[in-house]
């Protein structure tokens, strides 16, 4: 009975360590920033469409299995270009970029693996040399850096998404230009906002200036409204009405009417 089972035995133990040896090429595992696409030599080819997601998976062991980083990473270049006036600027540019999960595929039948030096840093450098070509070195390097980061993300998102790649940022880490420029721009600059300093301050000196004759000619025109209504019968009326008031306190007091200057009520206290 036991010659019988031994065959068996044997049989299952050399299957195992087939498969054993062989697990390598029949199981695959997947991370949770990976996607993986498959090549079939005996059937369909490359099956782009069929993106295999994270965890681990089965294959026979012929198919190729090709892995993709599919989290956001960057790429750093540093490169010489020419501004408007064909002056030379030394640029450090940083793109950050993932490949479109569910085309990798199609991003491994055109550029394999190796895409982020077949397509992302040769179409990044080809994008920053054609914006930079349309500014001056001022002007890249003060007043539109902003706009020039701005147009290279966009013109590089562009040509990348055709590709199946979606570019996140690219950044113009830090402009060198040779001295002599770098010091005749930053002079200017500073003149400039000296210039814009003296400008702010005459127009506020103007601004006081303005609201000074305002105010005195609101105070003059109020000056000659109460000098032309202050007529002799006016005047009179308003000492009459003030002695009558005056009159009316318990302090003792002789009132002579019509014996002041004017005919005005003189009142003649007690001290």
């Amino acid at each position: 009975m036991n010659n019988r089972r031994l065959p068996i035995i044997i049989l299952t133990v050399i299957a195992f360590i087939v498969i054993l040896a062989l697990s390598s090429s029949l199981f695959y595992t997947i991370s949770a920033t990976e996607r993986a696409v498959i090549f079939y030599p005996f059937g369909k080819g490359l099956d782009k469409d069929n993106i295999e997601g994270p965890g681990t998976h089965m294959k026979a062991p012929w198919n190729d299995v090709y892995t993709y980083k599919v989290n956001e990473t960057s790429a750093e270049e540093n490169m010489d270009v020419l501004d408007k006036n064909g002056l030379s600027i030394h640029i450090d540019i940083t793109v950050r970029y993932y490949p479109i999960p569910d085309k990798i595929g199609y991003i491994h039948e055109q550029f394999t693996n190796d895409y982020e030096t077949v397509l992302v840093i040769p179409e990044v450098r080809s994008t920053v040399r054609q914006v930079m070509g349309r500014y001056t070195a001022e002007e890249i390097y003060s007043t539109k850096r902003a706009e020039v980061e701005t147009a290279i993300k966009s013109e590089t998102e562009k040509i990348l998404n055709t590709n199946n790649v979606h570019a996140t940022a690219v950044l113009i880490r830090s402009i060198q230009l040779p001295e002599q420029i770098r010091i005749a721009i930053e002079s200017k600059l500073q003149q400039e906002q000296e210039a814009l300093a003296y400008q702010f301050r005459l127009d506020k000196e103007k601004s006081e200036a303005e609201r000074k004759r305002i105010a005195a000619e609101g105070e003059s025109r109020a000056n000659n409204i109460i000098n032309n209504s202050l007529t002799d019968k006016l005047l009179k009326m308003r000492g009459i009405e003030a002695t009558l008031e005056l009159s009316k306190s318990p302090n003792s007091k002789i009132i002579v009417v019509g014996s002041g200057k004017d005919g005005m009520p003189l009142i003649l206290g007690n001290n």
